[in-house]
């Protein structure tokens, strides 16, 4: 039996505040829009996007590992929530 051949994922990440927690950097670009004739735009949230590859056997493996390194490494769950899509690379 030959292994099952695994396939190149590529993983978009979003990480931002929780809704409920000051965003700091995103309250002073929020505040600089007055400064910059910019009024109207208000609510700054910044946050960060991560994009990596992933070797799975299928889509379903590779968001489990994408899952897995966001809950270790990649996002502060206390502080931060992360949203991210998986699709198939071509690498």
């Amino acid at each position: 039996m030959h292994p099952e051949p695994m396939k190149t994922f590529r993983a978009s990440i979003d990480v931002m505040p929780h809704d409920n927690l000051l965003d700091p950097q995103g309250k002073a670009v929020s505040g600089s829009m007055q400064n910059l004739g910019l009024p109207e735009i208000t609510g700054v949230r910044i946050g960060k996007h991560i994009t990596l590859q992933v070797e799975a056997k299928d889509k379903k493996a590779a968001e489990a590992k994408v899952d897995e390194a966001c809950k270790k490494l990649l996002a502060n769950q206390i502080m931060e929530k992360y949203a991210f899509s998986v699709e198939e690379s071509s690498k």
